[in-house]
């Protein structure tokens, strides 16, 4: 079954612009499937043959002309040459369509799970010619196949007319931990085999196949336990002398592969709030995991029930509500560079700032065990001297209405519509 995926309108409209699409996601996030089903009346070819490999490693040009335009081509890094003569062939086509005063031509369609090489030659190769997606796990707006969608806008006015669609559908505490537990992989949300098969078989996929050319052989077991401890840390800051002393290994290291598990969508780093970019760039980042399912497994958590009585509840909690933030403004083509989190010297703390036009949206997440005080306020931003909009506290009501006349609850399933 398949399950329809809320970047596709983006992608469609992307194809009668670009004369190139690039897919950047993890494993098993969807990626091929999904390009079929936008575009099935284009030839698809994927380098994970080994023949139609040799073939685009040996003669890329040859492999080109034979296949012909359009053509979507699944795993492009195995065969970076064929980049150059992708290049060619696009400048040539622009030239052209100049020349005729017609439109630009969709021509190929690129993907690649090993998305260190992908994202390293595209960059290299393909800049300004190709229009780029992230595309990460299923949404729960996607899980549950709802017709409305669009980024996560924390407008009041905007929340309000979204809380209409949801006709009353909120779900439980209890059934949110529920699908922090299956998280958002396709293949496991649509036909839910062995829990801990998938899992152990997708990381030993994922390490073979993404990190082994990365790390050197013998570090496999410590890069399993890397990431098995980092999982535990999902929602705090890093704190790199920790995970050094922790796993074994040195604090380079530990930021080599962050890095990696950034890099290839496994985690996301959310980066403080500070009056300039390069006070961000020093401070230290918070880790978010970009699939919930994926990380209640690296630490070990054998159900809902348990993982919700955790002392992991809450900073789970906050991980789902981050990660579907995100897949929202990936899904809505949104840049999430202006999402950031704070915290300061006197101990305020706001899980979430989305800065828009200059002003502040200060965003916290809480699983709501504990009602929210009525003085809650956020004026300790106020030395940043820019306009503080109307504040958020995400949790697991069933409406949004004001905590006072600076805060409102907003309910979690309003993500994504």
């Amino acid at each position: 079954m398949y399950i329809k995926r809320n970047i596709e309108e983006k992608m469609k409209e992307a194809s009668q612009q670009f004369a190139s699409i690039t897919i950047y996601g993890s494993r098993q996030v969807g990626k091929s499937t999904l390009i079929e089903n936008i575009f099935p009346n284009i030839k698809y070819v994927t380098l994970d043959d080994i023949e139609i490999r040799d073939y685009a490693i040996n003669d890329p040009k040859g492999f080109l002309k034979y296949y012909n335009k359009p053509l979507i081509i699944d795993e492009i890094q195995k065969a970076p040459k064929l980049l150059d003569y992708i290049k060619i062939e696009i400048d040539d086509m622009k030239k052209m369509c100049l020349k005729n005063n017609e439109k630009i031509k969709m021509l190929y369609v690129l993907s690649g799970s090993n998305q260190f090489e992908l994202q390293d030659s595209i960059t290299e190769s393909l800049a300004g010619r190709t229009c780029v997606f992230n595309l990460s796990s299923l949404s729960y707006n996607e899980i549950k196949e709802r017709k409305e969608h669009s980024f996560f806008n924390p407008e009041i006015d905007i929340l309000q007319a979204k809380e209409k669609l949801l006709n009353n559908e909120f779900r439980s505490r209890k059934e949110i931990f529920e699908d922090i537990m299956i998280g958002g992989m396709p293949e496991y949300v649509v036909n839910r085999p062995n829990r801990d098969m998938f899992f152990k078989s997708y990381i030993t996929t994922y390490i073979e196949k993404d990190v082994r050319k990365i790390i050197a052989a013998d570090k496999e077991t410590t890069f399993m336990n890397f990431m098995q401890y980092v999982a535990l840390r999902t929602g705090c800051q890093i704190d790199y002398s920790e995970i050094s002393r922790s796993v074994g290994i040195d604090s380079r290291t530990v930021k080599s592969w962050i890095s990696v598990l950034e890099t290839s969508g496994i985690v996301k780093l959310i980066h403080p709030y500070a009056k300039n970019l390069s006070d961000r760039a020093i401070k230290t980042p918070k880790l978010y995991f970009l699939d919930t399912g994926l990380c209640a497994y690296l630490c070990g958590m054998p159900s809902a029930n348990i993982l919700e009585k955790s002392s992991f509840a809450g900073a789970f909690y906050e991980t789902y509500v981050v990660s579907e933030i995100i897949k929202s403004f990936y899904n809505d083509y949104k840049d999430i560079s202006n999402i950031y989190y704070y915290r300061d010297r006197d101990q305020y703390e706001v899980d979430l700032i989305i800065e828009e036009y200059n002003s502040i949206y200060p965003i916290e997440i809480k699983k709501g065990i504990n009602r929210v005080s009525y003085n809650k306020k956020f004026t300790f931003l106020n030395k940043y001297n820019k306009p503080i909009n109307k504040g958020l506290v995400i949790d697991s009501s069933d409406k949004v209405f004001p905590i006072n006349s600076e805060v409102f609850y907003c309910p979690i399933d309003i993500i994504g519509l």
